[in-house]
């Protein structure tokens, strides 16, 4: 698994940079965002704009802070680390990417919800991905770890999708905000599983 999502981490990422500087991969960007903005509804318009404010930092950092302390609570003080640098990373290394390459976003017309920053890469789809990822790490012995590893993959597409949906962010720019979790949290697991290894031998 984690170098199955390493492999799958690094594919994305080069593939979301190509999108961004080739004119021909950059169209699809543009198709597809026209695409869904074409085929909104009501209802779904709702159910995205809803996920817009679960997925937001302040949400999503309330739900790591109630996860820590249920770590800590069971005394797997070694969790709340890899929890806390997962999603410390994952967002330090988002708002860098999005400060250096500073991609503008779709028009506003297409806009359904607030935005800031830049496009590249999506900072909600980071932190969705990011969760995920941290959840599928720690459940890897868990008896209920297919249950769990469906609905990361779940939550981050939805995430995703929902981000290119809203109008305020290109494929491309999903692709990355998975990617670099999927690489973050895979490097750091890999670390936090050696230390592990060696603390107990």
């Amino acid at each position: 698994m984690p170098y199955l999502l390493l492999g799958v981490g690094f594919f994305l990422f080069i593939f979301s940079i190509l999108m961004l500087v080739n004119p021909s991969l950059n169209q699809f960007d543009w198709v597809i965002t026209e695409w869904l903005s074409q085929h909104r509804s009501l209802p779904l318009n709702r159910i995205f704009i809803t996920l817009s404010t679960i997925g937001g930092m302040p949400f999503v950092l309330f739900l790591t802070t109630v996860w820590c302390f249920h770590q800590a609570w069971y005394k797997k003080y070694a969790n709340v680390i890899f929890i806390s640098l997962g999603l410390i990373g994952s967002i330090a290394t988002v708002w860098l990417l999005k400060y250096v390459i500073s991609r503008p976003r779709p028009p506003e017309m297409y806009h359904l919800v607030n935005s800031y920053g830049a496009a590249f890469p999506s900072a909600h789809s980071v932190y969705a991905a990011s969760l995920g990822c941290l959840a599928i790490y720690l459940s890897l012995r868990h008896s209920k770890q297919h249950i769990i590893v469906i609905v990361a993959f779940m939550w981050l597409l939805i995430m995703g999708i929902s981000r290119v949906y809203l109008g305020v962010h290109f494929f491309s720019d999903v692709l990355a905000g998975w990617s670099i979790s999927f690489i973050w949290i895979t490097l750091l697991y890999l670390l936090y599983a050696k230390l592990s290894r060696a603390k107990t031998n």
